[in-house]
């Protein structure tokens, strides 16, 4: 993979292109391409601010922390590989401090959003209204 991988990210009924962080986190792109099509539903976060997440219980992706941070940008999305809390991927829509009931946490940024962060930012705000939607990552071609 590289960073120019052709990424499609649906959220209801809106569709967004995105790029693989290849060059942050190769071992946790190449855990999540191998797992496309994803399919889910994100629910508004808890503690973190203005991102939504992908509650992932004790899944183990045996990945380490690459290039893991706790602020991610908008439109950016981490895994959480587990440890003090569930895995999880989360991905901001804005200001956003990676978080849990146990405190600060950090994850690996391996795709980002880029463009129609605007549409993001309003889908984002409407689940934390409206409650969980669907998602689903692809890849094109």
């Amino acid at each position: 993979m590289t960073d120019r991988a052709e990424i499609v990210v649906e959220i209801d009924d809106e569709t967004f292109p995105a790029r693989f962080e290849t060059a942050l986190a190769p071992k946790t792109v190449a855990a999540i391409a191998g797992i496309l099509p994803y399919e889910e539903r994100i629910i508004h976060v808890r503690w973190s601010g203005e991102a939504c997440w992908i509650p992932l219980g004790d899944q183990d992706f045996g990945l380490p922390y690459e290039n893991a941070t706790s602020h991610p940008a908008p439109g950016q999305f981490i895994l959480y590989p587990g440890g003090v809390s569930e895995t999880e991927i989360l991905f901001a829509y804005g200001p956003c401090a990676f978080a849990s009931k146990a405190g600060q946490l950090a994850g690996n940024p391996f795709l980002t959003i880029t463009d129609r962060l605007d549409v993001l930012a309003a889908l984002g705000r409407g689940t934390l209204r409206t409650g969980a939607k669907a998602i689903r990552i692809s890849s094109i071609g």
